[in-house]
Order: C-alpha cells, then structure tokens, then sequence
C-alpha cells in the first residue's frame, strides 16, 4: 500500500461522513498512563477487564506512533471478552492500525463485526464499511468491494467515492455485474448502466460521449452525472486521436511464423467481429518483419499511413527498439527485450510473461498472509528468470525466502523434495516456512503434493504459475493439485475467471476460436485478441496513466516504462477440475450478504 493511503482514508472519510464524525472514535481519551503500565496491570485482571485494559493501551501506543505495538496488541485481542463498546472501539483501531500497515484482510476481519448487533453510531458503521471496501477491493474481491462502497454512497449521497466505486465496477466480468444487477436499487442501476455504455463504446470516444451525455439527462441527480469518474472523462482527451490504421509487423517465415500465425488468427478475428458488431475498427496492414529491418518496417508504415504498429514479435528486435530513445510510431511490441527497463518513448511491450504470473503469485501469497516462503523451479534459464521475479517481488514486500531448489525436471520429485524442506526421516522441516512457489509443467507438478503429504507437509499451502495445467478438465490426471491455488488467463478457466463460458471477454471470438485449438495455441490467439485490442487502445494507454482493458489474457494495464502487466483470475482445484478458490477464511463465515453468492 502507497504510504500516503491512511491520509487519502481519513480525508476522504472526513469529506463523505456528516459533520462532527470522528472517524478514528476509538478508546476515550481522559487520561493517558503509559501503555506499559496498563499492559502490567492487565495481567492481573480478569479476563472481561484485562482485555479493556490492554485495548486502551493499544489505542495509547497508537496516538504515540507506536503503530506496530498497537497492532499486535489489537490482532490478539479475545474480542468476545470487550464490552459491545468496546468492540465497536476495538473494530475502528484495528482497521486503522491495518490499513496503516498494508494488511487488507486485518481491516477485513476487523469490519466482520458490522454484522453483530452493536451500538454503532452512524458515522462509525460507515467508516467501517468504507475500510471494508477499500480492503476488499485490494484483495481483489471488486464485487464485494462495489457492494461495500455503494451501501457508503446510498447512505451519504457523496460524490467522493465516485472513482474509487467506478475503479471496481470497470474491474468486475459479465457476471459479477449481473449478480450485482439483480433488483438494483437506483444508484446502483445507474452506475451499471454507465459502466455498460463505457464498454459498449470505448473504442468509439465520439459516440461514447454523446451517449454519454444522453445519460447524464436521465440521470441528473446521479451522483456520476453531478461528478463524472475521472477516468472516464480523461477519455474526451482522445477525441480526434482514435486509431484508423494499424500496421502489424510479425514473420511469415523463420522460427517464430507459427506463433506468429497464431497471433495473426486472433487479430483477425477479433476484427472481423468488431466490424460485425457496427465498431468503428482500424484498418490493419501486415507487414513480413522475418528480415528483421527495422528501418525499413517503419519507413513502409509510415508511407501506409499507420498510426500504431503491433509488434515485432522476436524478442532481439524488441531489444534493439527498447535501447533506443523513441520508436517512429506509437508500438505495441509483442515481447519483452532483454533489459531491465524500457528505455523508449511510445514503447510499450505485451506478452505472456512467466514472471508476470509470478510476481502475482507473490502479492496474493504475501496478502494472504504467509511470510516465509518455499521456492521449487526448474533448473533452467526459464526457472531462474521467473524465480527471480518472484523473489524480487516477494521480498519487496518484507517476505522471506526459507529454502530455494533449483530442480532436474528429469528426476524425481523426491529428490528436490527433501531438501527443500529438510527432510528428516520421514517427516519435513519446515522452519517456518508457511507456503511453497512452484513453477513446473503439468506431469510434474501432480507429483508434489502426494510428496508432501508422504513427508508430512501436507498443510503447506502451494501456489503456482499456470504452467502446471494443461488448459483443459483432466480430473483423472489433476485430482493430486486438489488445494493448489494457480494463475491462468480467463479463456482457459472460464467457470473460475468469471463464472462460465458466456460471461468471458470477447466471447464471440473465443467462441470461434477454441474450436479444437490446442490450449497452448488458443492462448496465442487470445493474445492477438488482446494485442489488437490493445493496439486501437493505445492513445487511451498512453493518455491516461492506470487504464485497464479486461481481457482474454487478463487484466491489461502498463508500467511507467510501457511494460504491459497482466493481471490473471485465481483458480483452485477441486476435485481436479479448476474451481473458483475459496476465500481467506476470514470471508467465509460473515460479512453480511456482501459477499453473498459472489464469485469473481
């Protein structure tokens, strides 16, 4: 979490709530003996007091600066103990404390207690929920998140948290937004119809803003129409901008002509269904880069009149764009260079990244919870580079790393096993260590989890790149990776990316395309889906730091330096068929219907 959060909630909370909230009303403040102290005297309390005691030394430490402290104190708190008031208090100090320490499923346990008969005032119920949909959307549960946020708007009429309410509606599939449709009050059935009219028509700035428009007069007193999203309205910068000609440089021969071919099939499809839906659609000129001439692509696109180039697709030539200052034209690369950064002016770099799915392995495992962490990969370049960025990621985010084996994919898993966990005799060694990295092919990955139950490790939580499954229901083959929780693009799991086949994004062309494509090959035509939307999109991209495009290889969105991330749907087996994964406990029991019968 950026470090400025707590400021951003408690202004914006000071800007929604009635005047004279005080949203941090935590323990009262007559006096203040040291936190010490009161931690002393608790010990020699009964329970029902000592925990009043040791919760007014936490909110004490807390004035102090002494965040942490206070938070460990909050966090081992037997709530039950505390009087109904005291609960109450206990709820808005530990949310606080959490937010402050980037712990979203704290503020979420914390915010529970909305659903328990207590003495809230109103601005306390609604400071609790505005933090519990803050959290929820940051663990990515942008339903419960929308359905947090829009209870605080119903009840406030604020147009505060119009960007942060639009942030997660933009971010829900076909049908969360139906679940969320179902008998909508007003303001919700407004802010749906506008998320449909953007989508409908984002690559049409000219018709999306006279619909726009259109909407705002049937809907004056929305809170959207009094305070349009920011988002939304930084699109008008692209009137006039939109894309009419892109050029796409990929090989017809060499190396890489049969990816490039896959790629080129999902473009065209994708195309030809924009054209059969009445979009406003780019013109597309193919150029053969198998030459590698640069100069003389551009130069020919250029005279073509593109304004965007997609591709090339050959990672040496992306190399070679990325050291430069600029590119010729605004380019969408279809791989990533050998450098560390993006170097290039109006150079952005789209693939499917292993380590992209890594470095998201180690947000969710570290937001899960875990801190010490098992790495298993290949011992091959393809496993360094991805542990690499696991590792970085994971320790950027103060986890630790308790054992690391570098595997013979050829040898048994037993013996990278062992080690791994310090095996003696029979039973692992786990020294802390609270989940395990894998990246591994399908046959063996299906061979780790009956290894760690031999060894005694069968509780160790395994998260994995979606390298291990092979894009289809085999429940015969994959019933050992029951538990195993695992990144996929939403073409290839459908029931868990978004609740089925019809909900899926840009369903027209999956439908034409999954044909009996291998899944393998199904994922490079979902890229070129996505790299064709992308390339009619790219003004957008560039104009507006932080925009999105959900698509068939995830959720889109660039770095600083023109890296496309993908951001990829969680699924879990069960019974060896990918399943939506069950919640951090803390989301299973409670919560008050807002996250009743959501799956992301």
């Amino acid at each position: 979490m950026e470090k400025s959060r707590r400021g951003l909630v408690a202004a914006a909370l000071l800007a929604l709530l009635v005047a004279g909230c005080a949203p941090m009303d935590m323990v009262e403040r007559v006096t203040e003996p040291e936190p010490t102290e009161l931690l002393q005297k608790a010990e020699g309390q009964a329970p029902q007091q000592a925990a009043g005691t040791r919760l007014k030394a936490a909110d004490i430490l807390a004035q102090r600066g002494q965040t942490q402290q206070a938070l460990d104190i909050v966090s081992e708190l037997d709530v039950k103990l505390l009087s109904p008031e005291g609960r109450v208090r206990w709820a808005l100090l530990f949310s606080e404390l959490a937010f402050d320490h980037d712990d979203p499923w704290s503020v979420i346990q914390a915010t529970q207690i909305l659903d328990e008969d207590l003495p809230f005032s109103q601005e306390q119920r609604l400071t609790l929920r505005y933090r519990q949909g803050l959290a929820l959307g940051m663990v990515g549960e942008s339903l419960a998140a929308s359905e947090a946020l829009l209870q605080v708007q119903a009840a406030t009429d604020s147009t505060e948290l119009n960007d942060t309410i639009w942030k997660q509606l933009t971010r829900l599939g076909r049908s969360a937004l139906d679940k969320l449709g179902r008998d909508p009050a007003e303001l919700t059935a407004g802010w749906l119809s506008l998320v449909e009219l953007q989508r409908r028509n984002s690559s049409d700035i000219e018709r999306l803003f006279r619909q726009f428009e259109e909407w705002r007069e049937r809907n004056s007193g929305h809170p959207a129409a009094r305070r349009p999203p920011s988002d939304l309205m930084a699109l008008r910068e692209l009137r006039g901008r939109e894309v009419r000609r892109i050029a796409i440089f990929l090989p017809e021969s060499g190396p890489l002509a049969n990816v490039a071919q896959q790629i080129r099939e999902g473009i065209q499809t994708r195309h030809m269904q924009a054209v059969n839906q009445g979009e406003t659609t780019p013109q597309l000129t193919f150029f053969d880069s198998s030459n590698g001439n640069l100069e003389s692509l551009y130069a020919e696109a250029n005279m073509a009149g593109a304004q965007v180039v997609i591709g090339p697709l050959d990672k040496e030539l992306v190399t070679e764009l990325e050291n430069r200052d600029s590119v010729p034209l605004p380019t969408l690369a279809l791989n990533y260079g050998h450098g560390e950064r993006n170097n290039a002016r109006n150079l952005y770099q789209y693939g499917l990244s292993a380590e992209d799915e890594a470095r998201q392995v180690a947000r969710r495992a570290y937001t899960d919870g875990h801190r010490r962490s098992a790495i298993l990969v290949p011992n091959n370049e393809w496993g360094w580079r991805v542990e690499e960025a696991f590792r970085q990621a994971w320790l950027e985010q103060g986890g630790e790393v308790g054992s690391t084996i570098r595997y013979n994919p050829q040898a048994t898993v037993t013996s990278a096993v062992k080690p791994l966990l310090n095996v003696s005799g029979e039973r692992a060694r786990l020294d802390g260590i609270d989940m395990l990295f894998l990246l591994a092919l399908p046959s063996y990955a299906r061979q780790v989890p009956p290894t760690l139950d031999y060894y005694y490790a069968s509780n160790l939580p395994i998260y994995a790149t979606s390298h291990l499954y092979e894009g289809r229901p085999r429940p015969r083959d994959d019933h050992d990776l029951n538990d195993v929780l695992f990144v996929d693009i939403p073409w290839l799991i459908p029931d868990a990316a978004v609740g089925g086949e019809e909900a899926l994004p840009f369903l027209t062309s999956y439908q034409e395309l999954r044909g009996n494509n291998d899944p393998a090959l199904l994922k490079l035509t979902a890229m070129g889906v996505d790299a064709y939307e992308l390339g009619r999109r790219l003004p957008q991209f560039q104009t507006i730091p932080g925009s999105e495009l959900f698509g068939a290889t995830g959720t889109l969105s660039a770095t600083s330096d023109g890296r496309i991330q993908r951001h990829l749907p969680w699924a879990r087996f069960i019974d060896g068929i990918p399943q939506p994964p069950l919640r951090n406990e803390l989301l299973l029991d409670g919560l008050s219907g807002v996250l009743d019968d959501q799956d992301d």
